[in-house]
């Protein structure tokens, strides 16, 4: 049964153009590379011409190569594919050498064997088909081992990646979902407020709560909004809120028009300002001044929120949302962003991101 599926196999058109296709331009230049080397060397010691000497050479460093190409290319060998390669380019050398001889005498076996400068000749030129042709197998196959570890490890690290890039942008989706409702629900906190009061102007505040959803949610679920639309959300939570509280917030937004452009994690300004206004200018009862900017400086880009509100309460940590921004930050810039929280005098505080250039030297 095995001789007839290694038969078939033998007989299959598509395993001898496996074969074909296996053919570079690399290895037919080395079985030239060996006929030319082992003629040049023999050729001193031959009578017969030096083209004819090549053409034998050459002869049986094609039938090598093809040995070595067909061993490479059978399907279900008892014995590794190497080991193959290598056996099989051992007995073409010698073989091939045999049946080049063979040739050159027309079949008369007693012609070949009956001149001792024919039987020198096999012997040289089979010895050196011999060794030259393992020595150029197994140095091709440790090349082979050596590009099949370097596009596994290739693929490892693409694949590591990818894996890592999933990680980040599930855990920036995770992040984004618990910081939503957070600001959310926030702001509805404060609008229950004016209506159990009774406030006359809990309507207004309501409606402008309204419409600034309409246009934030949409924004909100984009994963890369730029510094320019935060800017917006900004203007109108902080519109918004002075609505709310009209002599006891006053703020202002200077964000320099080139950095518009500049892709931030979502709400990144948005949830520092919400935090100045809860934890600042909300439990003063002076109010305050929230100021926020941005601006390019050398090797980096600098943002800011501050206030003059009550200042920094050591005695409190820090809440979940300054936490899960100093997460999402870390998600898109990895280490080139910072968060920093500085005490401002006489009171309130002063919250800057700053992130590094991606390449500083360029």
């Amino acid at each position: 049964m095995n001789r007839k599926q290694d038969a078939a196999r033998a007989s299959d058109p598509t395993y001898w153009r496996r074969c074909l296709a296996a053919l570079t331009g690399a290895s037919v230049g080395w079985a030239v590379g060996l006929a030319i080397t082992i003629a040049v060397v023999l050729s001193p010691t031959f009578i017969p011409p030096w083209p004819v000497l090549f053409g034998r050479t050459l002869f049986i460093a094609i039938v090598c190569l093809l040995a070595y190409t067909a061993a490479g290319q059978w399907r279900g060998s008892p014995i590794p594919r190497w080991m193959a390669q290598v056996l099989a380019v051992a007995l073409a050398g010698p073989l091939a050498t045999l049946f080049v001889y063979v040739l050159s005498t027309g079949g008369n076996l007693q012609e070949m064997f009956g001149n001792p400068a024919r039987v020198m000749g096999i012997g040289l030129i089979g010895g050196s088909a011999l060794v030259l042709g393992l020595i150029i197998t197994l140095g091709a196959l440790y090349r082979e081992r050596d590009a099949q570890a370097n596009a596994q490890a290739l693929q490892f690290a693409l694949e590591r990646e990818t894996l890592q890039r999933q990680t980040a942008d599930a855990k920036l989706a995770v992040l984004q979902s618990q910081i939503e409702p957070h600001f959310l629900f926030n702001t509805l906190a404060n609008v229950q407020a004016l209506v159990e009061g009774g406030s006359p102007r809990a309507a207004p505040v309501l409606a402008s709560l309204i419409a600034y959803l309409r246009a934030a949610m949409p924004q909100l679920q984009d994963g890369a909004p730029t510094l320019g639309r935060e800017e917006q959300l900004v203007r109108a939570y902080l519109d918004l809120m002075h609505m709310r509280m009209p002599d006891r917030l006053h703020y202002a937004i200077e964000v320099e028009p080139a950095l518009r452009n500049l892709t931030l994690p979502p709400m990144t300004l948005l949830t520092l300002v919400e935090n100045a206004v809860r934890h600042g200018i909300d439990p003063s009862e002076a109010g305050g001044h929230i100021e926020v900017g941005a601006r390019r400086e050398v090797g980096s880009v600098r943002l800011w929120v501050a206030d003059s509100g009550g200042g920094i309460d050591e005695t409190k940590p820090p809440g979940i949302g300054l936490a899960n921004l100093r997460e999402r930050l870390a998600a898109t810039f990895g280490g080139r962003a910072t968060l920093t929280l500085h005490a401002v005098e006489p009171h309130g505080v002063r919250a800057e991101i700053e992130v590094a250039d991606e390449n500083p030297g360029s």
